[in-house]
């Protein structure tokens, strides 16, 4: 028999990660990021850039999780990411660079605060914001195509750390 969300055994756990979207701003992929920063554990989410109406396409994607998640929307990030840096919170950002390294390779220390940026649908993370973190880190692609959906891929990404994380406990 197939288990839903009421019948089945999955314990419910948070973890210290703050997912922050860098302009991410499609409604369908919004509610989507809350649907896998819930199924994650993910302790915060911050929305990044100008405010995003969460209408009709964010609410049929999010499945009212965003009811679950803890979450902010903030014009800018630096100083909110200067603030976490001073909260010993190891910054993370999701793109394919000269410099990133396969997100299956990254090693986290025991208790790691994660806060994990992700880029918008089109221009990823912005500079600006990789030059502030510690590591930057790629999904490794065997195809023709070189990205994937950033809700794709973030779930990926934090699949990996959560399985990290829940190995070091």
């Amino acid at each position: 028999m197939q288990l839903n969300h009421y019948t089945s055994k999955f314990t419910k756990q948070g973890f210290p990660i703050i997912l922050i979207s860098d302009n991410v701003s499609h409604a369908a992929n919004l509610g989507s990021l809350f649907r896998t920063a819930d199924a994650f554990g993910v302790a915060h989410l911050i929305l990044g850039g100008p405010v995003v109406e969460l209408g009709r396409k964010f609410t049929k994607t999010s499945r009212a999780t965003e009811q679950a998640v803890s979450f902010e929307q903030l014009e800018t990030l630096e100083e909110k990411i200067e603030d976490l840096k001073s909260q010993n919170y190891t910054l993370i950002a999701l793109e394919i660079t000269d410099h990133s390294r396969p997100v299956s390779e990254i090693n986290l220390p025991k208790n790691a605060k994660i806060a994990f940026i992700i880029g918008d649908e089109s221009h990823g993370v912005s500079a600006s914001l990789l030059d502030c973190c510690d590591h930057t880190v790629h999904i490794e692609m065997y195809g023709q195509n070189s990205s994937m959906n950033v809700v794709q891929a973030t779930s990926i990404a934090l699949y990996e750390f959560t399985k990290k994380i829940t190995a070091t406990l």
